[in-house]
């Protein structure tokens, strides 16, 4: 039996490298097949997240990612005197912007920006891949997505998650097809916050270096690109050290990029961080000497405008005098000018132009701190007594329009009387001067002369006149003589409205509703202009003859009236009155209590309203607590700070000239008299 001989295959050595590099080929074939396969599924996990954040994203809204300029403020002179809103930003146009700062940006924070459709895949998925073990996202952003943060969402942590980031690159798809790239960098050039309370890099330009964003160096550039990233870290002024790595940063990126040469790489490597950098200033400025006047004039604006035009990015043009409102705050803020009792003691002030109507200068308050944005303005309060500063506008004014009086020498008895209700009347000074003449009884403020031309002129007639001079004191009763104190909560009398009412009798009868913006100017260039609303309020004769018997009151000695306090020497073209309010007896003796018994006046209220032929001025004195009172030389201080002001806006008074009588007065010297009666006209003209 024969046995068939098997054969034992054994591997050779030719044969061990095949076998091996199939080993090899299926293992990688394995690995790519797992690589492929995560890619896949990365892709539909990733498209599913970015599917489900991004259908929750937002609408896009342009309007967002454009940026409102500060609203301006400007003098009558057309200087900007303010700044407003929450952010100081002025913005650049695009053919304003340098191709340096393009370069500088676009090399620090997207290379690619101008070969991107909004994302850069390649950028977010190694942001993506670096931040998995954080608990945020950070980087990968182009200029498109962080135009959408700053518009849309925000530079909070809260904000920097995976959710955020997909909305941000879904929102910059659209927006990408909607804006131009020149468009988008625009934006972000003007929406970057860039530290100290400025905002958009052509703001900082001009607030870091003085100049435009045109004229800066390579460094200087490169600083104010590099800030958008951190602006409080990267600060010059506060992080030298930090700013000049961020800015170093940026200079190396434009290098490698080929956007500067090696020598200039080099000389803006070399020069020193804080190289042309100016002193820096407030970003916001609403200064404390016209804060009062500002905080008026911003609500007129808002109701012209129909806007707060504070964040509307729009020009404000006023009617504010800088050099009459500075001198004005620098009279009542300190010892320089007046005296005054304490540190407490209040003054408010209003200076108009006669001609115009236009408020050109307002004080609210004294000692207010630099620091007060839109403090207390007693200026337009009308809760405070103008006592004898009304007799003017209540009793002779409308006695003379009404031919009541027709002669500055008619006569009345300064006796013993009483109200119509049979309420005794008194004088300041508790005497009786006897017979006088109309303009003896207005120049001494006798109160008696005072209630009985009141009476003879009637409540209506004497509130028509008020309310044609823009002062109401509906429901008037017969104290209103020697009172501006009202029941109506909306009435009364304040340091606007009493230099405007005066302002009438300085401009032969002519009413101007106060006003302190003359027009608005939106971004996009229309305008809204105001028209002041005159009025012919009196007769010319009316006014002449008010003004000629109020020249008497400055004239007169301080030892027979208060008045004579505020005479300028060489002005004779000013008139004006005191006004002087009252304690009742009760308030009187609460007062004695305190104090002691003081002879001469004691009040809760000294004012004083005067003008010439170009100003009216209000004064107001006195307290914020009624119950402390004005007397010794606090009585001075309201004809005090209305001289002061005169002296500044007359340096040569002898060169002003008078009031010129009207066709319908004689005037004889000794006293003036209505020759025609004219008539009033209460059509109301526009402009100014």
């Amino acid at each position: 039996m024969r046995y068939r001989k098997i054969k034992t295959i054994k591997n050779s050595p030719k044969n061990e490298p095949r076998t091996t590099k199939r080993k090899w080929l299926t293992a990688i074939k394995v690995f790519f097949i797992i690589i492929l396969s995560t890619i896949i599924l990365a892709v539909f996990a990733g498209g599913a997240i970015f599917v489900y954040y991004a259908k929750d994203a937002p609408k896009l809204d342009l309007s967002q990612l454009e940026s409102a300029p500060s609203s301006q403020y400007f003098d009558a002179s057309g200087n900007v005197v303010a700044t407003m809103g929450a952010e100081n930003r002025t913005l650049v146009e695009t053919d304003n912007i340098p191709i340096l700062l393009v370069n500088a940006v676009t090399s620090i924070e997207d290379h690619r920006f101008f070969s991107t459709r909004g994302i850069d895949p390649v950028r977010i998925a190694g942001s993506f891949l670096h931040n998995l073990k954080g608990d945020s996202l950070n980087g990968g952003s182009t200029l498109d997505m962080q135009l959408i943060k700053l518009g849309m969402f925000s530079t909070s942590k809260s904000d920097q998650n995976l959710k955020v980031k997909v909305q941000e690159a879904w929102l910059a798809l659209q927006l990408d097809q909607k804006w131009t790239k020149e468009q988008i960098f625009t934006a972000y050039v003007n929406k970057v916050n860039m530290a100290n309370g400025y905002y958009g890099m052509g703001t900082a330009a001009k607030a870091y270096y003085g100049k435009s964003l045109t004229e800066l160096s390579i460094a200087q550039i490169a600083l104010l690109a590099g800030m958008p990233q951190a602006p409080s870290t990267y600060n010059p002024y506060t992080n030298p050290s930090a700013a000049q790595y961020r800015r170093d940063l940026v200079i190396n990126a434009m290098y490698k990029y080929g956007k500067i040469t090696d020598a200039q790489k080099k000389e803006a490597l070399a020069t020193p961080i804080k190289s042309g950098l100016q002193t820096l200033t407030q970003s916001v400025s609403i200064p404390a000497f016209a804060d009062n006047f500002l905080k008026q004039a911003k609500a007129q604006a808002d109701k012209l405008a129909k806007v707060d035009t504070a964040t509307a990015g729009v020009k404000v043009y006023t009617t504010l005098d800088p050099n009459a409102q500075q001198n004005l705050y620098n009279i009542v803020n300190t010892d320089q000018y007046v005296t005054y009792p304490d540190k407490n003691f209040q003054v408010a002030s209003t200076l108009v132009n006669v001609q115009t109507g236009a408020v050109v200068a307002q004080i609210g308050m004294r000692n207010v701190p630099d620091n007060t944005t839109f403090g207390s303005n007693y200026a337009v309060q009308t809760d405070r007594d103008w006592g004898s500063a009304m007799k003017p506008l209540v009793d002779y004014g409308p006695a003379f329009e009404n031919g009541i009086y027709t002669s500055t020498s008619d006569t009345v008895v300064d006796g013993p009387s009483s109200y119509p209700d049979g309420t005794p009347l008194s004088n300041w000074d508790n005497t009786y001067l006897g017979t006088l003449t109309v303009k003896q009884a207005l120049d001494y403020s006798r109160n008696i002369p005072a209630v009985k031309t009141l009476i003879k002129v009637g409540l209506t007639d004497s509130n028509n006149f008020l309310q044609k001079v823009g002062i109401n004191l509906s429901p008037m009763v017969y104290a209103n003589a020697i009172s501006s104190h009202t029941s109506n909560a909306s009435g009364g009398a304040s340091s606007v409205s009493m230099a405007s009412a005066y302002a009438a009798f300085a401009n032969s009868g002519v009413y101007t509703k106060p006003f302190y913006v003359t027009k608005v100017v939106f971004p996009d260039g229309h305008e809204l202009d105001y028209k002041p609303e005159k009025t012919q309020a009196m007769k010319p004769s009316t006014a002449y003859i008010i003004t000629n018997m109020l020249k008497g009151v400055v004239q007169l000695p301080v030892s027979v009236s208060v008045g004579g306090n505020a005479a300028l020497p060489g002005l004779t073209a000013l008139a004006g009155k005191t006004g002087t309010s009252n304690y009742t007896t009760e308030q009187r003796n609460e007062i004695d209590k305190k104090i002691g018994n003081v002879t001469g006046m004691v009040s809760p209220d000294e004012n004083f309203v005067g003008y010439t032929p170009q100003y009216s001025m209000a004064v107001w004195t006195g307290y914020k607590n009624m119950m402390t009172p004005v007397y010794g030389q606090g009585i001075m201080c309201a004809t005090s700070v209305f001289r002061s002001m005169m002296q500044v806006l007359y340096p040569n008074p002898s060169s002003v000239a008078d009031w010129t009588a009207p066709d319908t007065v004689t005037d004889n010297g000794s006293s003036v008299s209505v020759n025609n009666t004219g008539s009033t006209s209460n059509n109301t003209t526009n402009g100014q």
